[in-house]
């Protein structure tokens, strides 16, 4: 079954058409995450004195994420993990966008 194409889907109803898969993203959108990522990483090492600032700029990064990325369950934990006191020194953001990444290139179509 091609990606692009819509899964039919009978029921009770009668025929529904349904995606196969949830739609991937584009390298360009998905370079622009990355680099979001690594640039809130970045900033958040110098951050760790001020946690109100850090806690902003966490925040920050998570909606342009949601921004770009689309509604994703990934980007919830790694909100987390970032306002846990210490994980600052750890590139939260940037494992997140590539989990997102890998898991999209292997995820199966429905069938």
């Amino acid at each position: 079954m091609e990606a692009n194409k819509p899964a039919i889907i009978v029921s009770e109803k009668g025929a529904e058409a349904i995606p196969a898969q949830t739609p991937r993203h584009s390298r360009s959108r998905m370079a622009i995450a990355f680099g979001v990522a690594a640039i809130s990483d970045f900033l958040a090492m110098w951050t760790v004195i001020a946690p109100p600032l850090q806690v902003a700029l966490d925040v920050v990064t998570a909606i342009i994420l949601f921004l770009i990325l689309g509604r994703r369950w990934a980007l919830l934990p790694g909100l987390v993990a970032e306002a846990i006191p210490g994980m600052g020194v750890f590139p939260v953001w940037v494992l997140v966008v590539l989990s997102i990444i890998i898991y999209d290139g292997i995820k199966k179509p429905l069938r």
